[in-house]
């Protein structure tokens, strides 16, 4: 068997846990040492003073956006991909994925060259802080330039994932994430670069997660060739990608704003309160991006089994998947509440205020973190299966529907403890409303998992 149809086997036989195994781990691994990286730029930047710390945390909802556009077009792809895969269509998921790569390049270009000539009042309107402003200006100048490449192979990882690579996906955010180790400590002190040599150094990591892409691509190991002849704007193929694409893009977007109106409603109190924030949200984004790396993986599983009708394979991955992704986050969780002080401690040289701040927001984040496992779950699934209404509601509900007007009443009413427990109170909500959205496809799934189950005996 080639490595193609090896691909295609994973996706379509091989048992549930072995397969998400295989196919989740290698994306959890990725998408961890991804955010690891993130959290290294913090712990050395950190050691600079807080307002370059208030810096990179107001940048991080930026480069946040771009990202989203690289998730548009190569979650919107994949989860298309799997399921013309599923139903043996490999030419047109070869036109799916060309048209995915380049027009995310095309439109994430425009979008970084939009926010690079109005980049001062986009800060501002961020809530950078006349201390930290200049240190967001160096960081955010050369952070953004290099945003293009992070389009690239946020689509890429997608893809590649879709078709049943996830181990390529993995040894490629793998490199990055250690050439950024490498060079951050090197860049900002060795060479006193400062704030700038922490922004080179994702720049360039991120240079060459897109060079080991391009040779995955010449290589022609992937089931796509990646041409621009074979590129497809057909309303079929563009609608596909944007039904899905859009929610998940929404998700990022949201996101964003949500650490936006975090910075701004911290603004008030000062630099260590925005920095404190700012730490705890790369803390999160470290469990959440696990668990989202992990999902990557089951995504091409179910959209794959649902569009082959195999219903008993899918309802297996969704019930594996919910129990392993809850259990992780309990421990996360348990993690920020038994040890907040020695966690945050590490991203300030001793600012008294941060560290108060930021040990509060983890213990009540911790709490609600357990929660994370079952929404991203069903968030995600939607998405895999092709239903883009209730993906939407889930994809906006978290950050959007719940978060936004609890960020912008709670500190009102209860200062800067409702900035503190925000996010908390938002993700209990959203969980309710992802159990009441997924118990109509829970119920309906089951009962063809029956059916199908019945046919067999």
């Amino acid at each position: 068997m080639n490595e193609k149809n090896k691909k295609i086997e994973l996706l379509r036989n091989v048992p549930i846990p072995k397969a998400l195994l295989a196919m989740g781990l290698p994306t959890m691994i990725g998408m961890m040492i991804n955010a690891l990286y993130n959290l290294v730029d913090a712990y050395f930047v950190g050691g600079l003073g807080t307002s370059q710390m208030g810096a990179i945390a107001i940048t991080f909802p930026l480069g946040q956006v771009v990202v989203g556009l690289g998730l548009l077009f190569g979650n919107g792809a994949a989860s298309y991909i799997s399921r013309l895969l599923g139903r043996n269509e490999k030419e047109k998921a070869g036109q799916v994925a060309s048209t995915a790569v380049y027009v995310s390049i095309a439109v994430g270009a425009i979008a970084i060259i939009g926010i690079m000539i109005f980049l001062t009042p986009v800060l501002k309107f961020l809530g950078a802080t006349e201390s930290i402003m200049p240190y967001a200006i160096t960081y955010a100048s050369i952070y953004l330039t290099a945003s293009i490449f992070s389009v690239f192979n946020v689509t890429m990882n997608n893809l590649v994932t879709s078709e049943g690579a996830a181990k390529t996906t993995m040894l490629t955010m793998l490199a990055g994430a250690t050439i950024n180790m490498i060079l951050d400590p090197i860049l900002i002190y060795t060479l006193s670069m400062g704030i700038a040599g922490a922004a080179l150094a994702t720049a360039l990591a991120q240079i060459v997660s897109t060079l080991i892409y391009i040779a995955y691509i010449l290589s022609q190991k992937s089931v796509f060739s990646f041409s621009i002849k074979t590129c497809c704007f057909s309303k079929e193929i563009m609608s596909e990608i944007l039904k899905i694409g859009i929610p998940t893009l929404l998700f990022q977007l949201l996101t964003s704003l949500a650490i936006t109106l975090t910075n701004m409603q911290s603004a008030k109190y000062g630099d260590s309160i925005i920095a404190g924030m700012g730490a705890v949200t790369r803390i999160i984004s470290l469990g959440s991006l696990i668990v989202f790396g992990f999902i990557k993986g089951f995504q091409p599983i179910a959209g794959y089994s649902y569009a082959a009708k195999n219903y008993i394979r899918l309802h297996e991955a969704i019930k594996t998947a919910v129990i392993w992704t809850t259990l992780f986050c309990i421990c996360v969780g348990l993690t920020m509440i038994l040890f907040p002080i020695p966690i945050i401690s590490q991203f300030t040289k001793g600012d008294a205020l941060l560290i108060d701040i930021g040990q509060k927001a983890l213990r009540a984040n911790g709490l609600s973190f357990m929660l994370f496992g079952f929404y991203a779950v069903y968030s995600s699934l939607f998405l895999a299966l092709g239903k883009a209404k209730e993906g939407l509601l889930l994809g906006i509900c978290r950050q959007g529907i719940c978060f936004i007007p609890i960020i912008l009443i709670l500190p009102v009413i209860w200062g800067v403890n409702g900035i503190l427990y925000a996010q908390p109170i938002a993700d209990v909500i959203a969980t309710l409303i992802t159990a009441f959205v997924s118990f109509k496809l829970y119920k309906t799934l089951s009962l063809l998992t029956v059916s199908r189950f019945e046919e067999s005996a």
